[in-house]
């Protein structure tokens, strides 16, 4: 089932429902301007993930683009065009100008990358849990080359992903990364030679949606929150997220399906 998000102006963002509400499919419809986010775009964007962090069915999310192109950044004509409507939100509070790159979910989301995945997008892709990526692939901060910030959360996420000497590469020169090279410094983590991005994220997906659910998001969520926080403090919440997944009954039912002999040899148990 494919349902259009709710927005201001012509629908840009479209939710493909999977595997019985499972796995939101989520692609940005602008493939003309290889899927570039203007404030319309920013805002479905917002309202698509805000809705499948609450759908109770949802449990993994796929990013895409339109086309052959993942993202190309920020709509630098909306911008140049001075029209409040349409230039991303530039406010200290609240969504970011990519719509989605402050948020926090509760649940994995996965990028689906083919083509450019640059600047702004680069963002959305960093803001993403996994990326899969496919040969055409390319990663990058043209936005260098423009005088246009990193301003959602690049320069963060970035060299925590693939680490400073790396990342300062990246964001100093403006260059682009193609998919092998993105693979090998763990900015992709899977790399799809024979198949699109998109097939590759959604059986992922499938594999994250097999897993004990309480248990994933808590990890998920410790590790999210430790950097900000003192070695001892990162410790302490990572036990409160553990004794949350316990007083679940979540564990207990999985060490009762081990000793019967299920989940082992790689198989999953779900949740």
């Amino acid at each position: 089932m494919t349902v259009a998000t709710t927005g201001t102006m012509t629908e840009t963002v479209s939710t493909e429902i999977l595997q019985q509400g499972e796995i939101w499919h989520v692609q940005i419809n602008r493939a003309a301007v290889r899927n570039c986010v203007d404030r319309p775009t920013a805002d479905q964007l917002e309202e698509t993930f805000s809705k499948f962090d609450q759908d109770p069915l949802a449990k993994v999310a796929i990013l895409s683009g339109e086309g052959g192109n993942f993202c190309a950044g920020a709509d630098l004509k909306a911008v140049a065009s001075g029209k409040p409507e349409r230039m991303n939100r530039l406010h200290r509070e609240g969504a970011g100008p990519m719509g989605i790159s402050r948020m926090q979910l509760g649940k994995p989301v996965i990028a689906a990358v083919s083509g450019y995945c640059v600047a702004g997008g680069l963002e959305l892709a960093l803001w993403c849990d996994m990326r899969v990526c496919d040969s055409t692939a390319t990663f990058g901060v043209f936005c260098r080359r423009f005088g246009v910030p990193l301003i959602d959360g690049g320069t963060v996420r970035l060299p925590r992903l693939i680490g400073q000497s790396r990342a300062m590469d990246m964001i100093l020169t403006g260059r682009g990364v193609e998919a092998k090279e993105a693979f090998e410094w763990g900015l992709a983590n899977r790399l799809e030679l024979n198949r699109s991005a998109l097939e590759g994220a959604v059986e992922l997906a499938q594999q994250l949606c097999m897993l004990p659910q309480r248990c994933m998001r808590n990890d998920r969520l410790s590790a999210l929150s430790q950097w900000g926080l003192s070695e001892t403090n990162a410790i302490a919440e990572e036990f409160e997220y553990g004794l949350n997944t316990l007083h679940s009954g979540e564990t207990s039912l999985g060490a009762q399906a081990f000793t019967e002999g299920m989940g082992r040899k790689g198989k999953s148990l779900g949740g």
